[in-house]
């Protein structure tokens, strides 16, 4: 057997592993083998690419090669191992901006060795104009995914402000930026050369810039598996300039099921992808609350909230953001075992969107050990809340918010969200009466069955313990 015909067969055995994760991560129970899967494929994927890589290879190329494997595997042992998963959401954005970055050299790469090449382009006719356009949508798609991650990984670290920036006319913008894309692949087909992919990458790399820069926080999750898809294409487009099919393979798969998860998250907040693109809600939503007189919240102290939990025949916690903030789940963990063991119906709530990033919540609540079977999706559980004795909010806002249903000028009006203000009694957990992350001001923590319950998270629920 060849190198090359033990490549492709590794390449197969690859991209059916990648499948089989795909499969697993959709459900609680699978997901542990699902990730088991993904890391073998990627294994075998690299020693294969590898292998095929080094034959014939100098041994200074050899050297370079095991130091750019060895570096790379360290830096990402070392960030799995330091990062918290407050610090998930801006880990994975900012991966998504190496697969962006690396389809942008690939592309550059693949014109300088053959349109760019001395002596000029060895490819004629249809095939070199395939080529051309396989370099100029990858390095686009590259470039796009490129500074939008880093532009998400700035807001969800905090290190700018979350809300939409807008520009005037920033749709036309965006479909002009499309507009003279579209001439310029035309051109570039036509007749490569190095001043139109020049512009094409400046392009593409303010595009992905304001595209990103005008969603506002409320979007975030949505734009992060939006940022996945994009990476998925980048890939895919560097495995057409490369030869490589695992690579075309994968980020085919990567692509298309980031956009099923943008469309999936999209459908639970009502809105289109098109109007996420076109910017997501932000600051207008504080600016429109800030008017609105709601009355007084009544506050409530951990050994009251240990009082409604003694008397409730069933509790649904409903957590959010604060919670992995507070890093929580340990204690909210423990809280649920002890109701259940003195016989209360102890069920979680999470809304789609709830957290940073897509399943946020289920990953936190999974590594606290929390059964799979009593972790419920909104669909599943919104109609049992008006039978529940006591919610627990835990660090939810938006996913909570009765303005979604009940005003058609909140900016989350539509928004599908947990009805907890039909339970019986509603126990929210805040550090303060701030509004969350998507600037909205909530209704429901001035209602007459809600109270709030401030300070750190995981300190209340431990207090809460205690009284127990």
């Amino acid at each position: 057997m060849t190198a090359t015909t033990a490549a492709a067969a590794a390449y197969i055995v690859a991209a059916l592993l990648f499948i089989l994760s795909l499969a697993g991560l959709s459900k609680h129970e699978t997901a542990k083998a699902g990730n088991a899967y993904g890391i073998a494929g990627m294994a075998i994927a690299l020693a294969a690419t590898v292998g095929l890589a080094t034959r014939g290879i100098s041994t200074a190329g050899l050297t370079l090669l095991v130091v750019a494997v060895v570096v790379g595997a360290a830096i990402g042992l070392w960030r799995a191992r330091v990062v918290e998963m407050t610090g998930m959401p801006e880990l994975i954005a900012l991966l998504h901006s190496f697969v962006g970055l690396a389809a942008v050299l690939v592309g550059w790469n693949g014109y300088l060795s053959v349109e760019g090449a001395d002596g000029g382009s060895p490819l004629t006719g249809t095939e070199a104009g395939i080529h051309s356009g396989e370099v100029v949508v990858g390095v686009f798609i590259g470039a796009v995914t490129f500074t939008g991650s880093i532009v998400a990984f700035l807001k969800l670290s905090a290190r700018i402000r979350s809300n939409p920036l807008v520009l005037p006319g920033r749709n036309w913008l965006n479909l002009g930026a499309l507009a003279l894309f579209a001439v310029l692949t035309v051109v570039f087909v036509a007749e490569p050369n190095l001043l139109v992919l020049s512009v094409v990458t400046v392009l593409a790399l303010a595009l992905g810039w304001h595209l990103v820069a005008s969603i506002g926080g409320g979007d975030m999750p949505v734009v992060v598996s939006m940022l996945n898809s994009y990476s998925g294409w980048a890939a895919a487009a560097s495995g057409f300039l490369l030869g490589n099919d695992l690579l075309i393979i994968t980020g085919a798969l990567v692509g298309s099921s980031g956009a099923y998860l943008s469309y999936i998250m999209c459908k639970a907040m009502n809105r289109s992808f098109l109007s996420v693109i076109a910017g997501g809600f932000g600051n207008e939503g504080a600016a429109a609350s800030s008017d609105v007189d709601y009355g007084e919240h009544t506050e409530i102290t951990a050994e009251e909230t240990a009082e409604l939990l003694r008397d409730a025949k069933s509790v649904v916690i409903t957590p959010g953001y604060g919670m992995a903030v507070a890093q929580a789940q340990g204690a909210v963990a423990e809280l649920t075992r002890k109701l259940r063991a003195q016989d209360v119906d102890v069920r979680f709530g999470i809304h789609p969107v709830a957290g940073r990033l897509p399943g946020h919540m289920n990953v936190l609540l999974a590594e606290a050990k929390v059964p799979y079977d009593v972790v419920l999706e909104m669909d599943e559980i919104n109609d049992d809340l008006a039978g529940t004795s006591v919610v627990l909010v835990i660090g939810a806002n938006d996913t909570v918010n009765p303005a979604a249903t009940e005003d058609p000028a909140s900016p989350i009006a539509g928004m599908p969200v947990l009805r907890v203000w039909e339970a019986e009694h509603v126990v929210v957990f805040k550090r303060s009466m701030n509004t969350g992350y998507a600037g909205v001001q909530n209704p429901l923590f001035f209602r007459e069955n809600s109270r709030m319950l401030f300070g750190d998270a995981r300190e209340r629920v431990e207090d809460i313990l205690k009284a127990l």
